[in-house]
């Protein structure tokens, strides 16, 4: 049975209001166990159980090359999507993820910025149909040396498509999160903006594409460094915004809590620590009241790699 507006735009709300505890919800990679009962194959929990219960599950199937574009990919996944939807609800899961990439480099094609819109709004659409809160992910690559004025256009163009197909496919925009990329220059450009650059293009290319009825923005970190991922975050948060502005780091989560565990069981109460640390610090941004005073060298080194795929 579909779940109602009011039920979605209801899980919506409470994943905003964890997020004052620092951690909201953890991905969970399909094939799941009932969340109710604990794999012994299950990592350390460095996260609290109630965040493993509003955990959410990513229901693409990959990016496989675009045919007739400019050497371009496209997220595969929307068969079986519905019987997989409601499988993962009955196992616990709220909430859903569907991650797909533009490349400026390669132009972005008109080809590809449609195909990632469409199959967005697809998933999307097949997700609050079986009760699924759906993150909507359209992640502008980093990689290129463009200015952030290119970034702009192409963001404004790729969320401008990404809404008029959410609206023809009847989405609720209430029962959705967005997990955009910030507006930046190419990871190869000569000139690095500041976190106030940053932050006046990100919300002036959300203003005028993202409507207010949206509950939250939870950025990816897209290869920033920890810290540069968290200073621009909290430079977003010094005016009031429409939304909620928040984040959804993996690497700007993980990398110094990776490093410390080193898959040691030893390390984990300190990988507990550094975890916890990076949540607080960015907790603290969606409210714009960060300081990077005392971050660690480690948490400052930047993440991007050329053509990163996971």
């Amino acid at each position: 049975m579909a779940a109602t507006a009011h039920q979605i735009n209801l899980s919506s709300s409470q994943w905003i209001g964890q997020q004052h505890s620092s951690i909201a919800a953890a991905a969970v990679d399909p094939p799941p166990p009932p969340l109710s009962s604990p794999s012994a194959a299950d990592p350390p929990r460095f996260a609290p159980d109630r965040t493993r219960r509003s955990s959410f599950r990513p229901l693409s199937k990959g990016l496989v090359p675009l045919p007739g574009s400019n050497n371009e990919s496209w997220c595969q996944g929307l068969d079986g999507l519905a019987s997989r939807s409601a499988e993962y609800y009955k196992h616990g899961a709220r909430f859903a993820k569907w991650r797909t990439v533009v490349s400026i480099p390669c132009g972005p094609s008109a080809l590809a910025v449609k195909e990632a819109a469409w199959g967005l709004a697809r998933y999307a659409a097949i997700s609050q149909d079986n009760g699924l809160v759906p993150i909507v992910e359209p992640e502008i690559l980093l990689d290129g040396d463009h200015s952030i004025d290119r970034t702009l256009e192409v963001a404004e163009k790729v969320w401008s498509e990404v809404f008029f197909y959410l609206a023809e496919n009847n989405v609720v925009f209430e029962g959705i999160l967005l997990k955009p990329s910030m507006v930046t220059p190419g990871a190869e450009h000569k000139e690095k903006a500041s976190p106030e650059t940053i932050a006046k293009y990100t919300l002036t290319m959300l203003k005028r594409r993202v409507p207010p009825a949206v509950p939250g923005i939870m950025f990816l970190s897209g290869g920033q460094s920890e810290v540069e991922a968290t200073l621009n975050l909290n430079a977003m948060n010094q005016s009031p915004n429409p939304w909620h502005v928040s984040f959804s780091y993996a690497r700007a989560l993980q990398n110094t809590v990776l490093k410390t565990w080193q898959g040691r069981p030893e390390n984990a109460e300190a990988a507990q620590k550094s975890l916890l640390i990076r949540a607080k610090a960015n907790s603290l941004a969606q409210l714009g009241r960060y300081s990077a005073e005392g971050e660690s060298e480690e948490a400052k080194k930047g993440m991007f790699v050329k053509g990163y795929t996971y």
